[in-house]
């Protein structure tokens, strides 16, 4: 017999689909269209039980500074850390793509972990300066690749497997770190 799986239940008329996402160690938040009865979430939900749980399981190995809270106070602390580390990091990667960015942004993102715009400003998520050095390494290439390629493509890939060879483990690995 399945295990129940608690979980806080938020509702969205723009949800075309079920969602779950935790947060922190321990939380699960399910996020469903409005017309989805509770039963249908509910099945889905104990559906996906084994993979909520080994989730879990894997948060509770990951150091406390993980699961900052984002607060202003952690964002002001880690913003000089984070640039000096960012600043340094694209400047060397640059080296070999040549692309040219108009500023570095670090900002207090709840799930993203950077983000790079049309116009050249790249920015990252100051727990940057809290990661392993080589994923903060991958995310700093990840998105000085967007700048030749606005997307994940195929030339995408090749661009950011130019320094990051292994990108498909450091992403993999990433990915287990809370944030997409």
């Amino acid at each position: 017999m399945q295990q129940q799986v608690p979980y806080v239940l938020r509702r969205s008329a723009r949800s075309r689909n079920i969602r779950i996402t935790i947060r922190g160690r321990d939380e699960v938040v399910v996020t469903a269209p409005r017309t989805t009865s509770e039963v249908t979430i509910d099945r889905f939900v104990q559906s996906k039980s084994d993979w909520i749980f080994h989730k879990l399981e894997q948060l509770q190995t990951l150091p406390d500074h993980m699961f900052l809270k984002s607060s202003k106070k952690d964002f002001e602390l880690h913003k000089k850390v984070a640039l000096e580390l960012a600043s340094a990091r694209l400047a060397f990667f640059n080296e070999t793509y040549r692309f040219s960015y108009k500023k570095i942004s670090i900002r207090n993102q709840k799930s993203r972990w950077g983000s790079c715009s049309k116009t050249g400003t790249i920015s990252f998520n100051y727990k940057i300066a809290l990661l392993p050095p080589h994923l903060a390494d991958y995310i700093i290439v990840h998105e000085l690749c967007h700048l030749g390629e606005m997307n994940h493509s195929s030339k995408f890939w090749s661009l950011v497997a130019k320094t990051m060879p292994d990108y498909v483990r450091l992403r993999r690995e990433l990915n287990g770190k809370g944030m997409r």
